[in-house]
């Protein structure tokens, strides 16, 4: 029997993305205060990049030291004019960040990290470009008004698998990093373990 594969994240969108790749998981939520992390980085110099994979260690080890098996740590950070954001809390900071972004390009950084026996084994950091287009005022507030608090899901106020890829006009990358998970080394890598058929 081959071993569990484990995702350490409540993301529905990561979910979603291992279901679809027919991906047999489990999911162990890490419970990391993400927040205390991002700003302890931050105050220190680490670049979006670097948050992401610290996350990403940081849940995967959390999991694998009560889990047996191969767990998923993920996060993804998005920099924009050189600066890390976070999700926002209403729609109308939605409408600020998307005003402020309109136009212009931002990464994502996503960061995947396997661990195993309370160890990292694995890992892949893969950023991609994403250019807004210079949207309306009127699309934005009909945007909005249809995505409702879906759009507060994702750091970018957006779900590009839905309504949010009319936002823009140029995507540079790998398309599951930007979901929050790259996909194909970690397929490479269950397969290479015998967690997945090879």
């Amino acid at each position: 029997m081959s071993e569990a594969i484990i995702l350490a994240s409540k993301s529905a969108a990561r979910r979603a993305v291992l279901t679809g790749a027919g991906v047999p998981f489990e999911v162990s939520v890490a419970g990391v205060d993400e927040d205390a992390v991002k700003a302890a980085m931050l105050t220190q110099g680490a670049s979006p990049r670097d948050v992401a994979d610290a996350l990403a260690e940081l849940k995967a080890i959390r999991v694998s030291r009560s889990k047996p098996g191969f767990v998923i740590g993920s996060d993804q950070t998005l920099e924009f004019e050189g600066r890390l954001y976070d999700k926002v809390e209403t729609l109308e900071a939605a409408a600020e960040r998307l005003k402020a972004m309109r136009g212009k390009p931002h990464k994502l950084h996503s960061a995947v990290v396997v661990a195993k026996d309370g160890a990292p084994i694995w890992r892949e950091i893969v950023s991609a470009t994403l250019t807004m287009r210079d949207f309306s005022d009127a699309f934005l507030a009909d945007y909005l008004a249809a995505e409702g608090d879906q759009a507060l899901g994702s750091v970018g106020c957006y779900r590009l698998e839905g309504p949010g890829a009319q936002l823009f006009s140029k995507i540079e990358g790998d398309y599951f990093a930007i979901l929050g998970l790259p996909l194909m080394g970690l397929l490479d890598l269950f397969r290479r373990h015998g967690a997945l058929k090879a």
